[in-house]
């Protein structure tokens, strides 16, 4: 096998192809039109960068069905050889829906390795007052590229969760459209390549939301991230219809709604919220890109334009993403809750609908983000009134999770470890924002520490946590070997300590007067010693990461295999062989009743062919 039969490195040479022609086209027509100078950045790097595109999607094989139906052959390309074991497979345009989660999963981690430690290296910047490690313009264009990065790779770690653990748990053979979705896998590389660009080519200060006018007037990289976001975008939106798809058309027999796992609700939520509004960011970010290639106006007034426009257009979308990322976590808190608490999911209808409930409640808070940045008056109230009603559901959850673990039979294992950092984090971002909702209190905390305290508390407790602990889960699944508990504990209790060292500080430093996003503070404020702390829970987090990176390439080598079901769990994706076979299931299943019936007895969730797995009839106590 050569270089070249790997699907990423003709989609390398081919993105690079076209970016070359891209930049060359671009300064072929400013030279004919007599335009000066001959080579303009701004213009020739959009051109390069959307032919680029092209040319990494037709390197990747992307087309190669719809090209072989143009020349009149069968659009459907053998199988690659060797099954789903072969390395290969995850370096290629491959449909199956397991290969494709696991390439989000892996992308999602690379982008996280490079995004962390500059945040971190924010960090280390606020320990004293004046310069430290950077001038002001790096710190900006750093800590702006940290954030943009991070929101992507959430994103992208969001998708790769939800492709490989649906189909299998909805009894699925795959996904509904399965070159669509690798098409939406592969537009994710050449968009996280321009994010990562953009801090080497000028970077840019506007902090990760873009606001113009500063993004309009940004250095080079700032275009770099607008049309890495825009193309990002299309990667879930077409998620998002093939997620909604799969769930509702393709259920085992027998799988009504409310027999299905709360992923499955968690991820239908989700899918409808990126189908729904993920245009919005992509028509902002698309308007400001326009005012810098072309000079349009529409947010300057001047030409007629309104500059809170783009707030409300960025906000009806970013705050719905934070439900993006929240409701597959808290999914996962709800499927590994029952599994290690020996005990049936308490309420299951209310928490199966409460995942609807918030996604539908987030489309009606985005103006909150907004109370003091000029928007009418007469709207606050009734943003602070729906800011508040959204806790609701999310309450609903957290009921859920302490009802079903008490006087359960509780299994501390580093999955569930996980989970019970991922409550207790949840909470206190929920908290601290239920406060920031009441108008008056936004206002004097808005762009404090506080916020990031929140946004962070919020994200990790929602997202991070629990994909830790789905990694810790479903590993063994995906791979057929345990993760080592001993490394898995020293990671948990590394990366939970770490958390409240970096950011329970910035609450005390928001409420004291701190401004986000500042290079900057006066000495004598009492600022640097919980700065200090921060930094230092920043490097523990990045430690204990490197201890998780460890724990895996030691299972790789010499970990211990994995039964087909080693949590004695009830739903679908357990009652297969681990690692799953090609199609996941000879026959489909048959699902005869609720998932989480733990401990009662003649419960039974699926009906299961022989040789399909451990015990899918049976009842798991």
């Amino acid at each position: 096998m050569t270089l070249l039969s790997l699907g990423l490195v003709r989609a390398i040479i081919g993105g690079l192809l076209g970016a070359g022609a891209g930049l060359a086209i671009t300064t072929g027509i400013r030279v004919a039109s007599g335009m000066q100078p001959a080579y303009s950045p701004a213009p020739a790097t959009a051109v390069g960068a959307l032919l680029g595109l092209v040319g990494f999607l037709l390197g990747a094989g992307a087309f190669n069905s719809w090209l072989r139906w143009v020349r009149g052959q069968d659009a459907y390309a053998p199988p690659p050889p060797g099954g789903l074991t072969t390395w290969a497979r995850y370096f290629c345009f491959d449909t199956n829906h397991k290969v494709i989660g696991v390439q989000y999963m892996v992308t999602s981690l690379a982008f996280m390795f490079f995004a962390g430690p500059l945040g971190i290296l924010d960090r280390i910047e606020l320990t004293s007052p004046g310069p430290t490690i950077m001038d002001p313009a790096t710190y900006n264009s750093v800590i702006s590229t940290h954030g943009i990065i991070m929101i992507a790779v959430m994103l992208i770690g969001i998708s790769g969760m939800m492709n490989y653990l649906l189909p299998l748990m909805i009894g699925a053979r795959d996904m509904a459209f399965p070159r669509l979705n690798a098409l939406s896998f592969w537009v994710v590389p050449p968009a996280g390549f321009l994010l990562v660009l953009s801090l080497f080519v000028g970077g840019h200060d506007t902090g990760w939301t873009g606001y113009p006018p500063l993004s309009a007037r940004a250095a080079l990289g700032m275009q770099f991230m607008l049309l890495g976001i825009y193309i990002a975008g299309f990667s879930s939106i077409l998620g998002g219809i093939n997620f909604i798809t799969t769930i509702i058309k393709m259920r085992a027999p027998g799988m009504g709604f409310f027999r299905m796992p709360i992923f499955a609700w968690g991820a239908l939520a989700t899918a409808f919220l990126q189908l729904t509004f993920t245009q919005f960011i992509g028509m902002a970010f698309l308007m400001v890109a326009l005012e810098r290639l072309l000079g349009l106006g529409f947010f300057v007034p001047e030409k007629g334009g309104n500059v809170i426009l783009y707030q409300h257009l960025f906000w009806f979308y970013s705050h719905p993403a934070v439900y993006v990322f929240v409701l597959p976590g808290l999914a996962v808190i709800s499927e590994i809750v029952p599994v290690f608490s020996r005990k049936p999911l308490f309420g299951y209808p209310l928490v199966a609908l409460s995942g609807p409930g918030i996604a539908l409640g987030g489309a009606f808070v985005w103006g909150h983000h907004m109370f003091a940045a000029g928007m009418e008056e007469w709207l606050r109230v009734p943003f602070m009134f729906t800011t508040l009603v959204v806790a609701v559901p999310t309450g609903v959850k957290v009921f859920s999770w302490l009802a079903t673990m008490w006087l359960g039979r509780l299994r501390l294992q580093t999955p569930f470890l996980f989970v019970l950092t991922a409550i207790v984090v949840f909470l206190i971002g929920g908290l601290t924002g239920v406060v920031q909702g009441i108008v008056p209190v936004d206002l004097h905390l808005t762009d404090t520490y506080w916020i990031v305290g929140h946004f962070h508390s919020t994200i990790f407790g929602g997202f991070v946590f629990p994909l830790m602990a789905a990694i810790y889960y479903w590993f063994p699944k995906v791979t057929g070997r345990l993760l080592h508990e001993g490394l898995g504990k020293a990671h948990w209790a590394m990366m939970s300590l770490g958390f409240f060292l970096l950011y329970m500080p910035m609450f005390y430093l928001g409420i004291h007067g701190l401004r986000r996003r500042v290079f900057d503070y006066l000495p004598g404020l009492g600022y640097e010693p919980w700065n200090i702390v921060s930094a230092g829970g920043g490097l523990l987090i990045a430690l204990s990461l490197l201890v998780f990176v460890a724990n895996i390439l030691i299972t790789a080598r010499w970990g211990a295999p994995a039964t087909a079901n080693p949590w004695r769990a009830r739903t679908l994706e357990w009652q297969v062989s681990s690692p799953p076979p090609e199609e996941n299931f000879a026959t489909l299943p048959q699902v005869v009743g609720y998932p989480y019936g733990y401990g009662v007895p003649g419960s039974v969730h699926a009906i299961v062919a022989e040789g399909g797995g451990e015990g899918g009839s049976r009842e798991h106590r």
